[in-house]
């Protein structure tokens, strides 16, 4: 029967089929009964309706052979499908309870099982698996259990290696760790026992579907108008920028936001672990790290993506996530004539950027004097702009601060924005404003260049 069905030219391969057996697995009459019932029962017979028809389905259809159609075109031949298996097994089901069998068949073998209505809600930044059981969303900045789960481990583990499968990598025992993407560039990543006590952790960074831009994080309230136009002018100078922040504080959102301020016709680089930039420039070079393969041979760091990228004609480097020696190889890109490069780092403060920055360069085995190291970094870097996600879950720009030099051994700051923290409301929502220090920047003269001077002007408050 379902041979019959797929077999025509332009679809898709079925083995032959094993005739399904009367209703075993699932108890038909109790899920007949059971149509009116209310709370988990429903979901306990529906789960087990779900297993036995997704059983036939493998044995009726070769799978593989899904891949070379239309995504579409598979959903609804998948839903026929299973369609006929609830017919054949007799079981009775609601119009709206067999829908949603057949949705969680399709997003099973397409998608990602049970996360495909999380990804699909844009209110969603993160979305945290803690084995099959628990599942939690972070969401208004705030971190929330949902009541979906995996089947079992088995399923999870089924995804975890879908996802990563899809980018070249791999992960099982031998390789339990693995950052991956998904097709909308969020970012993934997975960690399997034996390493994961609990079963298969999988951890998804959500990028919205619409870009952020700075006048969208304006509306936010992250950062002010004027602000948002001052860090417009040090997108657009080519000022070399280190975008610091700490986890979930929205540094990659940030850099996205920068870049699109750059000139169209300039050749762009980008280095990452797993590309999740979204640069909107015409001239874009993506290159992304690789693990080891089963041999442990192969690997391809950061640090050697960034050495080759400088044979590549840069006009512009940008990486992703400094967090290793490469911090080296980028501080010498920017100082170099590569202006304009950008980066993000782990930090909490504009200060301790710096003091991460000389960790990392430490890091890579060079034996240099503390004062070269942050004369380097003086020289090379002139804009740290700092984010951080306070405590009512809400992103800020907290600081937009300048390289001004080096005095003695300590490198010397000037904020330029600041965000001044007034207090918090009723609802536990901190209040504050962004606030110009009416400080002129060294940069003036490397904004005029550009013939930004005046926009500079207005958005610090200061005289032209």
């Amino acid at each position: 029967m379902f041979g019959k069905r797929i077999t025509p030219p332009g679809t898709v391969t079925a083995r032959t089929p094993a005739t399904p057996a009367k209703p075993a697995a699932p108890r038909t009459a109790d899920i007949a009964g059971g149509a009116a019932a209310k709370g988990p029962d429903i979901d306990h017979r529906l789960q087990d309706v779900r297993i036995a028809v997704f059983r036939d389905l493998i044995d009726s259809v070769d799978l593989t052979e899904l891949g070379r159609l239309d995504p579409a075109a598979v959903r609804e031949e998948i839903s026929d499908i299973v369609s006929e298996i609830i017919s054949m097994r007799d079981i009775v089901l609601s119009g709206a309870e067999q829908q949603l069998v057949i949705t969680d068949i399709c997003n099973d073998v397409l998608g990602l099982g049970p996360l495909e209505p999380l990804l699909a809600r844009d209110d969603i930044s993160d979305i945290m698996v803690n084995g099959a059981g628990k599942i939690y969303i972070e969401t208004g900045g705030r971190i929330e259990l949902t009541d979906i789960h995996f089947r079992d481990n088995a399923q999870l583990m089924n995804i975890c290696q879908r996802i990563v499968s899809a980018v070249g990598r791999r992960v099982d025992e031998t390789s339990p760790i693995c950052d991956a993407r998904l097709a909308d560039g969020s970012r993934v990543n997975v960690i399997v026992p034996p390493l994961a006590i609990d079963g298969p952790t999988l951890t998804i960074r959500k990028f919205k579907k619409d870009r952020l831009t700075l006048d969208t994080l304006v509306g936010f309230g992250s950062i002010s108008p004027q602000g948002a136009r001052l860090l417009q002018v040090i997108g657009a100078s080519r000022l070399n920028v280190i975008v610091s922040g700490g986890t979930g504080s929205g540094k990659t959102t940030l850099l996205n936001c920068l870049t699109r301020y750059i000139d169209p016709g300039e050749r762009i680089v980008t280095c990452e672990d797993a590309a999740e930039l979204q640069l909107q420039q015409p001239h874009v070079v993506r290159l992304e790290t690789r693990p080891a393969n089963l041999e442990g041979a192969g690997t391809v760091t950061m640090r050697d993506l960034v050495k080759n990228c400088l044979r590549m004609r840069p006009e512009r480097i940008i990486v992703g996530e400094v967090r290793g020696p490469e911090a080296f190889d980028l501080l010498q890109a920017m100082n170099t004539g590569h202006d304009g490069s950008m980066g993000t780092v782990h930090a909490n403060n504009p200060r301790e950027c710096i003091s991460r920055l000389e960790n990392m360069i430490a890091m890579g085995g060079y034996a240099l004097p503390s004062k070269a190291v942050r004369e380097q970094i003086s020289r090379s870097v002139q804009v740290i702009v700092q984010a951080a996600r306070l405590r009512d879950g809400s992103r800020k720009i907290t600081h937009v601060t300048e390289i001004v030099g080096i005095e003695g051994d300590v490198v010397t700051l000037q904020d330029l924005m600041v965000f001044d923290i007034e207090g918090e409301d009723a609802q536990g929502r901190i209040l504050g404003r962004h606030v110009s220090t009416g400080l002129r920047p060294k940069f003036w003269d490397h904004a005029k260049y550009f013939g930004l001077e005046r926009e500079l002007a207005e958005a610090l408050e200061v005289l032209p």
